[in-house]
């Protein structure tokens, strides 16, 4: 049996036969032309064994990236297990409008659940001169991001273990934030792969998803610089409940609601 024989037996056994080759591609450090020219070759006992390996896990619903135990961030390679949400490419969107709008030199910049530290890791490592402070309420996904931060060799960030505000004394020039916003009542409507493996403490909010907004914006005004923003990312159906929120505890400041590239709300700005 060639390696494409047996790859495609086993892809008609998964709900995402894409991520069979991203996982066995992965896991054998095999750039794409190196994997192209293996597939007409006969597969190793090895290979078969490690092929059938990952189905089961597959098949189980677990995510490729936790199999893998890494994934590609805004050009960074962050270590990725059960501690904390796997990154989505929105939240890159995310970093990518911060970078774009902000380029000044030492700012101060808060991340309020930082999570794998995709956000405060990806700003810090594209701005040396911003001196940034990672903050979760899991001291497990603060761990998680402390090792990411020695995988990329990102030095000017620093770690708090907060709820939201709670562990934190300082102004900052930026508050930026993906908190958990996902209503208990969407479960129904989630994947197996993110409800069974992910992090519900990373996932879910009360009060329909907003409850970690609301603190934020009741408290941010505290721990704001004069001219400090905030930048969050959102559910695609929170636009108008996060941006009136904020509009209400900052009547002086620009809110601003903005799609990804999906075309769905997805980010907010306070200016």
């Amino acid at each position: 049996m060639t390696y494409l024989q047996a790859f495609r037996k086993y892809e008609k056994q998964l709900a995402r036969p894409e991520e069979l080759r991203y996982v066995f591609r992965y896991g054998r450090k095999l750039s794409y032309t190196d994997f192209i020219l293996l597939l007409n070759t006969a597969i190793s006992d090895a290979d078969q064994a490690y092929l059938a390996e990952i189905v089961d896990r597959l098949s189980k619903d677990e995510p490729a990236q936790y199999i893998v135990g890494e994934t590609e961030f805004y050009g960074l390679t962050l270590d990725v297990d059960a501690r904390a949400l796997i990154p989505r490419p929105e939240t890159e969107e995310l970093v990518a409008l911060i970078l774009a709008e902000n380029a000044s030199d030492d700012l101060k910049v808060l991340d309020i659940g930082t999570g794998t530290g995709a956000i405060a890791l990806s700003l810090a490592k594209a701005q040396p001169t911003w001196h940034v402070l990672a903050s979760d309420i899991s001291s497990d996904a603060l761990d998680l991001t402390q090792q990411n931060a020695t995988k990329n060799a990102i030095k000017n960030v620093n770690f708090t273990l907060s709820d939201v505000f709670s562990n934190i004394s300082e102004n900052y020039d930026m508050i930026v934030s993906n908190p958990p916003y996902i209503a208990d009542f969407e479960k129904v409507d989630m994947a197996k792969n993110v409800l069974d493996y992910e992090p519900h403490l990373a996932l879910f909010a009360e009060d329909n998803g907003l409850a970690i907004y609301q603190k934020l914006a009741k408290n941010a005004v505290s721990y704001l610089t004069d001219n400090g923003k905030i930048y969050l990312e959102i559910g695609h159906l929170q636009g108008q409940a996060v941006s009136q929120l904020f509009q209400h505890h900052f009547p002086e400041k620009r809110v601003r609601v903005l799609q990804d590239l999906a075309g769905k709300d997805r980010m907010i700005v306070i200016d």
